[in-house]
């Protein structure tokens, strides 16, 4: 396992949820499926305001006695405050875990990362295989190559992965503009939870105008935030960069638009080029839908 590489997410908190009806709690306000989980398994999924917004995106772990919520630190108390206005008179308690557990990205190698011989719990990205794997332990094997956070991210911006708070703001992107309906965050067969009715429409309709698609250049990519022009005309704004690679919150309309008449795309300076991610199923509105 010595090809690994591990990255200690310090960004990031870890909740438990149990009691008799955790499960059936969660499954009630979630967007991704609880109850088909088996111990040692994860989804990704969020809670989303009665307007359809992403408010708390997560991964949800199943383990022996409980449920694990795998959260962004800086929204992790305002998660714990939601839950708590919804858990009612439910069976269910609602609490941080202890600290000597740390969250760990793991990636890169050959190796299968889930055969890493560990206390705690190591389970597959649900979102995308080639992001790697998730470990919940107390520290990463001394087999393994330890790297920053800035690697972590260079890693998943080159694959087209956003993340919330960072690609888009709490409480301001549906999940289909997050890519959740792409990798499984969203689970559209389950039974209703908060936000469903909006979520169903915009996948039913398919109405998403904006996504976050991957942005490339020949050379490095400017700072979060830049405008990207189509033939002059803000169409969207890099929001994660990883030197010639970056993703960018694109309206889709109009850069179709500009694709179709030979136009180019400038960051800044930059010329550049935008690409819907290999691992995504959607295309570019033609001219009638746009």
């Amino acid at each position: 396992m010595n090809d690994q590489l591990f990255c200690k997410l310090t960004d990031r908190a870890l909740l438990r949820i149990s009691g008799d009806d955790a499960g059936k709690f969660l499954q009630g306000i979630v967007t991704c499926n609880v109850e088909t989980l088996e111990i040692g398994q994860t989804s990704f999924g969020a809670l989303l305001s009665p307007q359809g917004k992403i408010l708390f995106d997560f991964f949800i772990i199943r383990s022996t006695n409980s449920l694990i919520i795998d959260v962004d630190a800086s929204v992790a108390e305002g998660l714990v405050q939601r839950l708590t206005f919804y858990r009612l008179r439910a069976a269910v308690d609602i609490a941080p875990m202890d600290e000597r557990t740390h969250v760990f990205a793991v990636f890169g190698g050959d190796g299968d990362p889930t055969r890493i011989v560990a206390d705690g719990i190591v389970v597959t990205d649900p979102r995308l295989p080639a992001m790697g794997a998730r470990a919940y332990i107390l520290r990463a094997p001394e087999s393994g190559k330890l790297v920053s956070l800035d690697e972590w991210q260079q890693h998943r911006i080159r694959l087209g992965m956003p993340v919330g708070g960072i690609d888009y703001a709490f409480g301001d992107a549906f999940p289909h503009e997050a890519l959740m309906d792409q990798f499984k965050g969203v689970d559209f067969a389950k039974g209703c939870y908060v936000g469903q009715e909006v979520v169903s429409r915009m996948q039913h309709r398919g109405t998403a105008r904006k996504r976050l698609i991957q942005v490339t250049g020949k050379g490095d990519l400017p700072i979060q935030g830049t405008d990207i022009l189509a033939d002059g005309k803000s169409c969207g704004n890099i929001t994660s960069t990883a030197g010639t690679v970056g993703i960018a919150n694109i309206r889709l309309d109009q850069a179709a638009k500009a694709i179709r008449s030979g136009g180019r795309f400038l960051a800044g300076t930059e010329l550049v080029d935008l690409k819907i991610q290999d691992w995504c199923n959607f295309t570019w509105p033609d001219e009638q839908a746009a």
